[in-house]
């Protein structure tokens, strides 16, 4: 339970840190380039039209909005976030949980052997389970943090808070209009997910010594290039 409780203040602080990158990310993404080029140079020293960096770009939105304005979304994003840590905590604890009854059943002896194939393939399936429960309870939070940023765009004001984001798209487009986007968002988290825990077992099996390719350092090794915590931007 502390575990959890720390998980979610650390990746709530983190959250609230990276929001103003994370809202001119999001207006990146979406084509938006409200200032002029700039005259620059590349990495050879020749001379091109360089696009404003990340920090221009927040003291745009700062200058017209404020610097609170940099904190646009912020609230159903946390909202996301902490949701989406617990849920994801609670389906793997669940998993541990039946482990440790058949490890306790007779005859079994509780080890950590290097891992096989078969082993990959149910953590990571487990691992898969935990995410999209995640997902998808939390994946109306998601559409309203997007939604509540990229309406800067056109000085919209549809989506000021959560409640009334939630009664406009409901009033609007029903109860789907909460999982607009969804499949591509599970799609994409599934598949690199199997990429990369496929790409670390043979980075274990193949390329490092057999003494520490055990289950714990591949899950290690999977977490640092995918980044597991639930707590990730849209």
């Amino acid at each position: 339970m502390a575990d959890a409780a720390s998980q979610v203040l650390l990746g709530s602080g983190l959250t609230i840190l990276s929001q103003p990158l994370m809202y001119v990310k999001v207006l990146i993404q979406v084509g938006y380039e409200p200032l002029p080029p700039t005259i620059g140079r590349n990495i050879f020293g020749r001379q091109v039209c360089q696009l404003p960096g990340l920090f221009c770009y927040a003291q745009h939105i700062a200058s017209i909005d404020g610097k609170r304005g940099l904190f646009t979304g912020l609230t159903p994003r946390l909202c996301s976030g902490v949701l989406g840590t617990v849920v994801h905590g609670k389906v793997l604890q669940h998993y541990q949980e039946c482990d440790k009854v058949e490890d306790l059943g007779p005859g079994n002896v509780q080890k950590e052997v290097t891992p096989s194939f078969d082993q990959v393939i149910k953590e990571t399936t487990r691992e898969m389970m935990a995410r999209s429960a995640a997902t998808l309870i939390t994946h109306p939070f998601h559409v309203i943090t997007l939604r509540s940023m990229v309406q800067f765009i056109g000085r919209e004001s549809k989506y000021c808070g959560l409640y009334d984001s939630i009664v406009t798209i409901y009033r609007e487009e029903g109860i789907l209009g909460f999982f607009a986007g969804l499949i591509p968002r599970l799609l994409g988290d599934i598949i690199s997910l199997w990429l990369c825990n496929s790409l670390a077992y043979l980075v274990n099996t193949y390329a490092l010594d057999s003494g520490v390719s055990t289950m714990s350092e591949m899950k290690s090794y999977s977490q640092a290039v995918t980044g597991v915590s639930f707590l990730k931007p849209p």
